[in-house]
């Protein structure tokens, strides 16, 4: 998500002390720019996101099933996305609870998204045998089998869950609460007693971003795996254990780095686009990237294309805080 750049009247009439506690997913154009970026990344067009060949195929293919994501946004009646109960929603707010849980009931829609998101990929699968066969497995899948699926993917398991078939059903709930999630008014979501889990369904964040443009200029954001939220975390703090005196940064350094930085060009840093946020404190990491070095960064499709990274910072012993909804690994 890329928030809107302001001209110079706009700004001189922002108040700078307010900080966008929260940034609800730009709905129309998430899904769309989330995988032209994939794209860019599979064709290792990114500088300080290196891809191999051996990833680049899974990124082409994550691309396309983006693609089917931003056909059911655009296609799908409103009232597939309908919000609860305001009743209940004035609940979780009075409460501090997230308005939109992933523990709660799930819309009823969420499997004629799924099947949508399937078709729309029917065309690829006539050319890539090993796609067509993931979708008749997912298409065979009964109702216990596919709501259990749902259920450990929301649950962000590992366990019992088919790495293959994962990623396919998180795409279909992402739709369903990103859709749900981009029509909630700010004020009628209450920060969370932890700032570690979205505030809008209550999922962990899958990176973090420092955004640029307007109020939100310089300050590190959350990502929300499931519902595209946004929510500001201060930076130089852990986002898992929430610590602040044992955090460092790990890097791949771009070794062919057109334009590097200086001190008169502090901007356009390959080697700041990505990087592992570390604690000592709880031996986790999460990614941050920076918008300030890649105007077009998009936390989950950056995060997915990064496993150079992840390889690098798991080998130094430290354990990823959390998932990416778009890659599953089995137990073993």
């Amino acid at each position: 998500m890329v928030q809107r750049l302001l001209a110079p009247g706009e700004i001189e009439s922002l108040d700078h002390n307010a900080i966008p506690r929260l940034l609800l997913p730009e709905v129309r154009s998430l899904f769309t720019a989330r995988a032209a970026r994939l794209r860019q990344l599979a064709n290792n067009d990114i500088k300080g996101i290196p891809v191999d060949e051996s990833l680049s195929g899974y990124l082409q293919l994550m691309a396309a099933l983006v693609d089917a994501q931003a056909v059911v946004v655009k296609t799908f009646p409103a009232e597939a996305f309908a919000l609860p109960p305001e009743a209940d929603m004035t609940l979780a707010l009075d409460h501090n609870m997230p308005p939109l849980p992933v523990s709660g009931t799930r819309p009823a829609s969420w499997r004629a998204v799924f099947s949508t998101l399937l078709e729309q990929l029917d065309g690829l699968a006539a050319s890539q045998p090993q796609i067509a066969t993931v979708l008749a497995e997912l298409r065979a899948l009964d109702d216990a089998q596919l709501e259990g699926c749902a259920d450990a993917v929301l649950a962000e398991l590992t366990e019992g869950v088919h790495p293959l078939h994962a990623p396919f059903v998180a795409a279909a709930l992402q739709v369903v609460w990103t859709m749900r999630a981009g029509q909630l008014d700010v004020q009628r979501v209450a920060p969370l007693v932890t700032n570690t889990l979205c505030p809008v369904c209550g999922a962990h964040p899958v990176a973090s971003v420092i955004r640029i443009g307007g109020q939100s200029q310089g300050y590190r954001y959350l990502q929300c795996s499931c519902c595209s939220s946004e929510w500001h975390m201060v930076r130089v703090k852990c986002s898992c254990c929430e610590h602040t005196g044992k955090i460092a940064y790990q890097s791949i350094e771009a070794a062919d780095a057109e334009t590097p930085a200086t001190p008169d060009n502090k901007a356009n840093d390959p080697s700041k686009v990505a990087r592992a946020e570390t604690c000592e404190d709880c031996r986790t990491y999460r990614k941050i990237f920076n918008q300030e070095h890649d105007f077009n960064v998009d936390p989950l499709a950056d995060d997915l294309a990064s496993l150079t990274l992840d390889l690098l910072v798991g080998e130094a012993g430290y354990a990823r805080a959390s998932g990416n909804p778009l890659l599953w690994f089995n137990a073993e």
